[in-house]
């Protein structure tokens, strides 16, 4: 993001031809699936006012004019919100949300609307409603009897954004972090996934899922991008309580500062490794489940087709129109979900389930406080067990990611290696709570150390034809292109 943006500066290219080659890419590149809505119109006007702000030499910042893609679980204002749902569908908000409208203040070009899990409740990026069309579109011309279940997963619920990513289609982009679903698909398509402290950036304006761990997740390229967004999207938010009420200092671009870099590189180079035990970690699934499946419940109940959403033509009764209505919208996962909140919050369920799983929560947040109060900084894990797989395979793994985000704190993947079929894994650091800033120079230096092969921009390719032909060999394919 930061080459595009000083190459806007130097005027080696305008915003108009950016904004104009990136929806050209998108165009080509549909087969992939990333994006639910294409603001093409919105994308163009913002282009223009960028183009119109860099002629008077009034540029707002290193995201004036910068290609952005959003989780189509963020409002936005004009364009539809929909959550990969037919409940939703023809949904405009009549709001930005609050880091979306953030970054449009500071002259972002907002490309569109990426795809997800309905309602971001999934792991695998394969449970939305435009998903399904998309995979029953591709069985009427399968080219391998097993086509469907061969595929590479990308990770979810923010599998479509990182595709967007790693498509050039975009150079930063925002999705929900609730679970892992930031840090999984970064780890997968060779991202940065960054999950801020609970609380430091505001989700209003995110539909919520686990109103008590959802937070903004940021994916780009580099720890340096991941540490401007978060520079721009950090700070006390009115219409979201949750948020710090403290001043943040500004954030330090690393590129920018470099004697301070320099500084605490040397600290890190004699830091001390230990190994310590988050002991809870293995009820954490368990616990996460009952959580959110309870809160789900809870934040999905308003859409019964009376008060939001669709409804469908049954009017026999409000019970049959409720009923009816959630089984033409919601896919089994959301279905499930409903149920089994609603059953953990009965009045005869709710010492045993939901009182459990928050003592657990506590217990799981205070091993973390306990390994950062022996003096430990950053903890180093991986962010997943093994390279993107094939459906099949997906289905029976598992993640633990979800921990830090039942203690609130702030997690990093990055892009560490390539193991025998040559897909990126990443590393996941964690910090202390709103230690955010220290997180991502340890963050920083281990990306100078690994030094992960950086994806080359060459001239884009004027045939996409070879590639759409070999994608479902290559699950992560790499598009070429030169900058912009």
């Amino acid at each position: 993001m930061l080459e595009v943006s000083a190459a806007l500066t130097q005027g080696q290219i305008t915003p108009t031809e950016l904004c104009q080659k990136r929806l050209s890419l998108i165009k080509k590149t549909k087969f992939l699936n990333a994006y639910i809505t294409v603001s093409e119109e919105e994308a163009f006007k913002q282009a223009e006012e960028s183009e119109r702000r860099s002629k008077n030499e009034q540029s707002l910042g290193d995201f004036d004019g910068i290609p952005t893609a959003v989780k189509d679980n963020f409002s936005t204002s004009g364009i539809e919100t929909a959550c990969a749902s037919n409940m939703l569908k023809g949904y405009i908000p009549p709001s930005n949300a609050t880091v979306v409208q953030k970054l449009l203040d500071q002259g972002a070009l907002l490309m569109g609307k990426t795809n997800l899990d309905e309602f971001a409740m999934g792991s695998r990026s394969t449970d939305g409603v435009y998903s399904k069309q998309y995979r029953e579109k591709r069985k009427q011309n399968p080219h391998s009897k097993n086509e469907d279940l061969d595929w590479l997963m990308t990770g979810g619920s923010l599998g479509g954004t990182a595709v967007a990513m790693s498509a050039f289609t975009c150079y930063v982009a925002l999705g929900s972090a609730t679970g892992g679903s930031t840090r999984n698909p970064a780890a997968h398509c060779r991202l940065v996934g960054f999950k801020p402290s609970y609380g430091l950036v505001s989700h209003h304006g995110l539909i919520p899922l686990v109103n008590l761990m959802d937070v903004p997740g940021i994916l780009t390229r580099c720890v340096d991008d991941a540490a401007v967004v978060l520079s721009v999207l950090a700070g006390h938010d009115t219409n979201d309580c949750t948020t710090v009420q403290d001043p943040i200092n500004p954030f330090i671009w690393f590129g920018r500062c470099e004697q301070t870099i320099t500084v605490f590189l040397v600290q890190i180079e004699g830091a001390k490794v230990i190994e310590v035990s988050i002991p809870h970690t293995s009820y954490s699934i368990v616990c996460y489940h009952v959580l959110c499946m309870s809160e789900v419940a809870l934040n999905i109940a308003r859409l019964d087709g009376l008060q939001y959403g669709h409804r469908c033509d049954i009017d026999v009764s409000t019970q049959s129109m409720y009923a009816s209505t959630r089984q033409e919208v919601f896919n089994d996962v959301v279905r499930g979900r409903i149920l089994s909140g609603n059953f953990f919050l009965l009045k005869e369920n709710w010492e045993n389930y939901f009182i459990k799983a928050q003592k657990v929560q506590r217990l799981i947040a205070n091993d973390f406080a306990n390994a950062f109060n022996s003096g430990v900084d950053v903890l180093l894990t991986p962010t997943i067990l093994s390279e993107a797989v094939p459906y099949l395979e997906f289905i029976k793994g598992d993640n633990r990611t979800q921990t830090v985000n039942m203690a609130g704190l702030p997690a990093v993947s990055i892009p560490a290696a390539r193991p025998n079929q040559g897909l990126p894994v990443g590393l996941q650091l964690t910090g202390h709570a709103f230690c955010d800033q220290q997180l991502l120079t340890v963050a920083k230096w281990f990306e100078k150390q690994v030094q992960f092969p950086v994806i080359q921009l060459q001239e884009l390719m004027d045939d996409f034809s070879s590639m759409i032909t070999h994608h479902q060999k290559s699950a992560n394919i790499l598009l070429s292109e030169k900058y912009f």
